[in-house]
C-alpha cells in the first residue's frame, strides 16, 4: 500500500492546524452544552468528522483520530451512566463495590482520554502528527493512503511510525 507523504508543520496553513485542533476539543461539547451525557461528545465529533474530512489529509487524520478513540469513552461513560440509574430506580438503592469500581474505572479512562486528547490538540495546532495507539494506525491509513489510480509505483513513499 502507498501513502501520501506526511506535510512538514511549516507546510501546513494556520488554518488547518486549527481546524485539526478543533477535532481534539469536540471532547469538551457536552460540557459547553451543559449536559452530562457522554454521548454529546460523541455526535460532536461525527458531526466534526463529516465536515472536516474533505478540507486536507492532515485534518482528515486528526479528525478522524479524534472521532476513533472518543468512542471507547463514550461507552465507558455509557456503562456507568446507564448502570447509575438502573441503580436509582431499584426501590432498595443498592450500591455495590462493583459499581464504584467501575466508576473509578470510567473516570480515570475519561481523565486519560482528556489528557492525551489534550496533548494531541497541541501537536495538531503546531502541525505535527501524533498518533494515539491503535488509532493513530487506523487514521493514518485512512487519511494517507494512496489510491492505485492515483499512484502507480510499487514502492511506498511513506509509512506510520509503527
Amino acid at each position: 500500500m502507498d501513502f501520501h507523504p506526511l506535510p512538514q508543520p511549516e507546510e501546513i496553513p494556520e488554518r488547518e492546524k486549527e481546524d485539526a485542533m478543533g477535532a481534539y476539543l469536540m471532547m469538551f461539547a457536552a460540557v459547553a452544552v451543559g449536559l452530562p451525557l457522554p454521548v454529546i461528545n460523541l455526535i460532536a465529533s461525527v458531526i466534526y468528522y463529516f465536515i472536516n474530512k474533505k478540507k486536507s489529509r492532515f485534518i482528515h487524520f486528526h479528525s478522524l483520530q479524534a472521532l476513533l478513540s472518543n468512542i471507547p469513552t463514550t461507552l465507558i461513560n455509557w456503562g456507568a451512566v446507564i448502570w447509575a440509574v438502573t441503580i436509582f430506580f431499584k426501590e432498595d438503592w443498592h450500591v455495590t463495590e462493583e459499581f464504584w469500581a467501575y466508576v473509578i474505572f470510567a473516570g480515570v479512562s475519561t481523565f486519560l482520554y482528556f489528557i492525551v486528547s489534550l496533548i494531541a490538540a497541541f501537536k495538531a495546532r503546531q502541525g505535527k502528527m501524533y498518533y494515539f495507539l491503535l488509532f493513530g494506525k487506523i487514521a493514518y491509513e485512512a487519511a494517507y493512503k494512496v489510491k492505485t489510480e492515483d499512484h502507480q509505483n510499487a514502492e511506498p513513499i511513506n509509512k506510520p511510525p509503527f
